[in-house]
């Protein structure tokens, strides 16, 4: 665990230690009740081996043990679904932080970031958080009250078995210590091990068809294998270190019980009286180790924190805006975007453009253009909040960008690029994205305005034909039809068009901006593109134009 991953999971402890409170009031609940169960159970055996306890004494014991026992199950029941409700909260918790960070910082944060590693963050990281809530917090709280209880009534009982018991107990922390630094250590490795597994399958499923061609197959096959292999033996490295602290464990128990035998084998010769008492003192030995042998056998989930805590310190924390401001009346006045002297640049060469300025209106298209790495897509980035200018400023109806709450400017803004995404699902699933809540007929009109409806009438299941992931199964003009239909349906004042035709042949780049056309129709534009057609069909439509190649490195005002 890094110096900069330390406060972060000091943070998530005591959010968990204040939200343990009832599964931990629960748990030092059942041992109240095991002290009691213990006492019974030492006066029945007494009992049963006629060393000075019977009659109406018997019976009560035997009462005593049934009903400590019962309400000691009880407890343990509700204490584990108490704890599942803590593990599954912080779940949610942090699969929504993260899920919120990548969000945050979109496509452009993510460059260089692999998706099975992303994936790994969101799923199995935080996965592996569950223990630490669940399981590790309550147990670490029970593993001192525990013990404590126990040994205080130890002490009370006879001091010398007491003290017999806690010295035994101090062992355990150290020798858990001492292993745990190996297992933090495993655990990071494992987790390494399975990163770069996710990260490589997932990479060979997605070039399977090249693999193939290229009579690779076998190979990557062995690659796979010896990945897998390594990750088997690194988790079970993890095993083996974490038994450590469970044999440290049994040999404190084992010498803590051998010492109170010794203790009073000899007291119990001489006075029968005392077996009881001995009885008593034997039993709590087992009991006084059980919090530390639930404690010892989460221990591996502590571990797993410190394994995966660099990629949950290192997300980015998403500060809410300093002066949230409303767009006013969108729907009457349209929108107006601004430009004013926006420089922005990658690393430390020169800016992608410096002091960039331009406005577009309602019912106005502003064509970019430029060759690749002009800017087009990174101007694109900046309206969507991905990225932030590194000077100047962009304003929509005359409010800064950055004041704008995430939510109002995700429902005022649609975008079409030239990959569109289509997921696993229906078609009417995926134009539904844009606006889950829309009438039949508006999903009639958007399908009708996209030219989607002869694709449609002519599949047997219409809108409830089942796409792939990726939208597998569609060719590129039809995958670029159901994103237009998606942007029809969403009905937002601010249109992005990032090359919404690149990689289509003639007629269906046609159809497409034809369909763009009426989608166009009253709402602000910005058009990035290379395609002459496109620049044409911008040039019928009276879109005004800025060349990002002659404003490169310049400063240019409209």
């Amino acid at each position: 665990m890094s110096r900069h991953s330390k406060p972060w999971v000091k943070a998530e402890q005591k959010l968990g230690f204040r939200a343990a409170g009832l599964p931990i009031g629960l748990g030092a609940a059942g041992t109240l009740c095991a002290l009691l169960q213990a006492a019974s159970a030492a006066r029945l055996l007494a009992g049963v081996l006629h060393l000075g306890v019977g009659g109406w004494a018997l019976a009560a014991a035997g009462a005593g043990f049934v009903a400590a026992a019962l309400a000691r199950a009880y407890l343990a029941l509700l204490a584990e679904r108490q704890n599942f409700e803590l593990g599954a909260a912080a779940r949610r918790r942090l699969r929504g932080q993260v899920l919120a960070a990548l969000l945050g910082l979109g496509p452009a944060g993510l460059r260089g970031r692999h998706s099975g590693e992303l994936a790994a963050t969101a799923i199995d990281r935080v996965e592996a958080m569950d223990g630490f809530h669940a399981r590790w917090i309550p147990a670490t709280a029970l593993a001192v009250i525990g013990p404590g209880l126990i040994g205080l009534v130890a002490l009370h009982t006879d001091w010398r078995a007491g003290l017999v018991l806690i010295m035994a107990g101090l062992f355990v922390p150290f020798a858990m210590a001492v292993a745990g630094i190996g297992a933090a250590r495993a655990a990071r490795r494992q987790f390494l091990a399975m990163t770069r597994l996710q990260v490589r399958f997932l990479d060979r499923i997605r070039g399977i068809a090249t693999i193939v061609l290229a009579g690779r197959a076998r190979e990557e096959a062995a690659a796979l294998r010896l990945a897998a292999d390594e990750l088997r033996l690194r988790t079970m490295r993890v095993l083996r270190v974490a038994f450590l602290s469970s044999t440290a464990l049994d040999l404190a128990a084992a010498a803590a019980m051998i010492l109170i035998v010794v203790r009073f084998l000899g007291v119990v010769r001489g006075d029968e009286a005392l077996a009881p008492v001995a009885l008593f003192m034997l039993l709590l030995v087992p009991e006084f180790f059980a919090p530390l042998r639930a404690f010892a056998a989460v221990y591996a989930d502590r571990m797993a924190v410190e394994a995966v805590a660099d990629e949950f310190a290192a997300l980015p924390t998403l500060a809410p805006p300093a002066a949230p401001a409303e767009i006013r009346s969108v729907a009457a006045h349209g929108v107006l975007l601004s430009f004013d002297h926006v420089t922005y640049g990658w690393g430390e060469g020169k800016p992608v453009f410096e002091r960039l300025s331009f406005r577009v209106g309602k019912g106005e298209i502003l064509l970019l253009t430029g060759a690749s790495g002009a800017g087009k897509s990174t101007i694109m980035d900046l309206v969507l909040g991905f990225l932030e200018p590194q000077a100047g400023k962009i304003t929509v109806n005359g409010a800064s960008l950055e004041a704008l709450v995430p939510a109002a400017r995700a429902k005022m803004i649609g975008w079409i690029g030239q990959k569109p995404v289509i997921f696993a699902g229906t078609i009417e699933e995926n134009i539904r994205f844009g606006n889950p809540a829309a009438s039949a007929a508006e999903l009639e009109d958007a399908v009708r305005w996209a030219h989607l409806h002869e694709l449609v009438n002519s599949l047997p299941q219409g809108l409830q034909t089942k796409v792939g992931e990726g939208g597998f199964g569609l060719s590129g003009g039809q995958a670029q039809r159901i994103a237009i239909a998606r942007a029809f349906l969403k009905n937002a004042p601010l249109l992005l068009l990032d090359e919404p035709t690149a990689h289509l042949d003639p007629a269906t780049e046609r159809d497409v901006l034809e369909s763009l056309r009426h989608l166009a129709l009253g709402r602000t534009v910005v058009l990035a593109t290379h395609s002459t057609m496109a620049m044409d069909f911008a040039k019928t439509v009276g879109a005004r134009r800025v060349d990002l190649d002659a404003l490169r490195y310049t400063s240019w005002r409209e």
